[in-house]
């Protein structure tokens, strides 16, 4: 039984799915505009695990994701490179896409980008009007009228009274209510627009996604997830307009995967500590990056600081040092253990990776005790069940090898460290201690260590 932390209940839950053995699920995506940063990185591995473990579990998977590639955003920084607003778009998408697979991150199974979807948001539109839950304004806007819906709040838990209290109003805003958000916004002379009933403009982002996940998934679905910075007011608008317009349901479950902090302050670029994911993998390989945040539960916070980064790649090496020089066993032969299912009881518990990396450095101590036993038959056998359960959180699946040779910015080529280890091997046959270890140090210092055993001489990027 898997259970899953609710953010509309704030409770964990048992997970039942509308369709038995099939789960349909929506995270909101990018807002195409710059590249992605760590927090970003959070999400995308995020679902990235409640994806492969749900299928794991022998489910159906929907997946979807979506773009936003039309925003007020997209158009300023499109504008200030001096290019048209496609081309930022097509080229940022091209950007997120590289960084998601160095990350391991799979694709979902349908990326809908807004501008693909004018015609539904339209649509929709249209039925929140004819319901009286929507209006159009004398500037050729369009507004969601909050005070229409009365569960308006569920998700957030916040008051209406109290958003209209506290909330700013644009003198040229035509709103009725200060709370009301735009559904659809009238173009100015020259900007990008489409044709709609109230004239020409561009769709508000809320309305965006709720037209692109009832398309793609149906007026109710099982799953809805995003960052936490998008719960208020995203959410809780796509809940209003939603149920609003379609007269259901919108969503079983929602989660909210937990915010990223920079050496224990908020990550933001008034505060120089914003980095993007590109910039994060020039100093530290992208499994090391992807083990940081899965060794955490999804919905805990996460402090990124070098420290940290530099203590998940040693734990990650200790996991690929139990499998260097081993060739696990065929997965399909070695039945399911007790180590499996810890795994899933941990795992069923709202997809608890802190406790499936536990797991994960338990098979691998298991290894190193048989190897030092003799028992190579068992250790290979135990081998696979640390790949196949690495592979649930999109860990482990490297070569070893190629794992601890990866190029992290050395000067030295794998060939040159060849001809070293050679070379220091030659010295200590001759008995020149001094020189073998003159050259082992001289590795060190180019960031190259050395492990000697009976097998001869392995090296790793430190």
């Amino acid at each position: 039984m898997i259970r899953i932390y609710n953010t509309l209940t704030q409770k964990k839950e048992e997970f039942r799915p509308i369709e038995p053995g099939k789960v349909r699920m929506y995270v909101c995506g990018m807002t195409v505009y710059d590249y992605c940063h760590l927090g970003h990185a959070r999400v995308l591995v995020a679902f990235d695990v409640v994806t492969r473990y749900l299928r794991h579990r022998g489910y159906d998977v929907e997946y979807v994701r979506n773009i936003t590639d039309i925003d007020d955003k997209i158009l300023r920084r499109a504008d200030e490179n001096g290019e048209a607003y496609t081309s930022l778009t097509d080229r940022m998408i091209q950007a997120m896409h590289e960084d998601e697979a160095r990350l391991g991150v799979l694709s979902p199974d349908e990326e809908p980008r807004a501008t693909a979807y004018i015609d539904d948001i339209i649509a929709m539109i249209q039925q929140l009007i004819a319901g009286g839950h929507a209006y159009a304004a004398d500037n050729g806007d369009v507004y969601f009228s909050v005070e229409s819906f009365p569960d308006y709040g569920k998700l957030s838990k916040k008051k209406l009274d109290d958003l209209i209290a506290g909330a700013r109003v644009d003198v040229q805003e035509a709103k009725r209510s200060p709370a009301d958000f735009a559904l659809w916004k009238a173009a100015g002379p020259g900007e990008v627009s489409w044709q709609s009933p109230w004239g020409d403009g561009r769709p508000g982002w809320h309305i965006e996604c709720s037209a692109m996940s009832t398309r793609c998934l149906g007026n109710t679905f099982d799953i809805h997830g995003g960052g936490p910075d998008l719960l208020f007011p995203h959410h809780e608008n796509e809940i209003a307009q939603s149920e609003c317009a379609t007269g259901h349901t919108f969503v079983h479950t929602w989660m909210h995967a937990g915010a990223i902090r920079v050496n224990k302050e908020k990550m933001s670029k008034s505060l120089g500590n914003f980095f993007t994911i590109r910039e994060i993998l020039e100093t530290y390989p992208a499994e090391v990056v992807r083990y940081f945040l899965v060794s955490s539960h999804y919905r805990s916070q996460v402090d990124y600081s070098e420290e940290n980064l530099a203590e998940a790649g040693r734990t990650l090496t200790r996991l690929y040092h139990a499998l260097r020089g081993i060739v696990p066993a065929s997965s399909g032969e070695v039945p399911e253990t007790e180590h499996d299912r810890r795994f899933a009881e941990v795992m069923d518990d709202d997809f608890n990776t802190a406790g499936a990396i536990s797991v994960l450095h338990a098979v691998a101590n298991e290894i190193n005790q048989l190897r030092r036993d003799g028992e190579d038959q068992a250790a290979r056998r135990s081998a696979a069940v640390l790949v196949r359960l690495g592979a649930v959180v999109g860990l482990l699946q490297q070569d070893p090898e190629a794992f601890f040779q990866a190029d992290t910015g050395s000067d030295l080529t794998a060939e040159e460290i060849e001809r070293m280890i050679q070379a220091r091997a030659d010295a200590r046959k001759d008995k020149n201690f001094a020189e073998a270890d003159r050259i082992r140090d001289e590795l060190a210092d180019k960031g190259i260590v050395l492990d000697d055993s009976r097998e001869g001489t392995t090296w790793r990027r430190a």
